[in-house]
């Protein structure tokens, strides 16, 4: 028997999310990272793609050779993703490696880590899509 597809224990919660890319080798190394330091683990490797898993939820990006249109979060659609950091000391970490990193940027410098008015990290990856990661309370 195949892959479940569905589990009605985790209704409402998001399954998936699926993101395509022009920047494909530097969008993997930031998903591959950020998403191991998040507890993903990887779930399939293909010419044109990589997905990873945090059960029940998956990432997924796809390689798309010569968009047409690149992305803008500040444009209808997709803004953001946030993600649940374990604690403050990994939003911090987080954020630190951001900074070193080449390709990414953290957001909102002046306000962090309260630019939301509660603990993350937003960020920018490759592609221009903010990521935040939040701390609990």
């Amino acid at each position: 028997m195949g892959e479940s597809r569905s589990d009605s224990d985790v209704t409402g919660q998001l399954h998936h999310v699926e993101l395509y890319t022009d920047a494909f080798d530097r969008s993997v190394a930031f998903w591959d990272w950020l998403l191991d330091e998040l507890g993903y683990e990887p779930k399939n490797d293909w010419d044109a793609g990589r997905s990873w898993s945090n059960d029940p939820t998956y990432v997924v990006l796809v390689r798309v050779d010569d968009a047409e249109r690149a992305f803008d979060r500040n444009a209808p659609g997709l803004n953001h993703l946030a993600f649940h950091a374990a604690s403050r000391k990994q939003v911090d970490d987080l954020t630190a490696a951001v900074r070193n990193r080449d390709h990414s940027t953290v957001l909102y410098e002046d306000q962090h880590p309260f630019a939301g008015g509660y603990y993350a990290l937003y960020c920018e990856n490759p592609d221009g899509l903010k990521v935040e990661v939040v701390a609990p309370d």
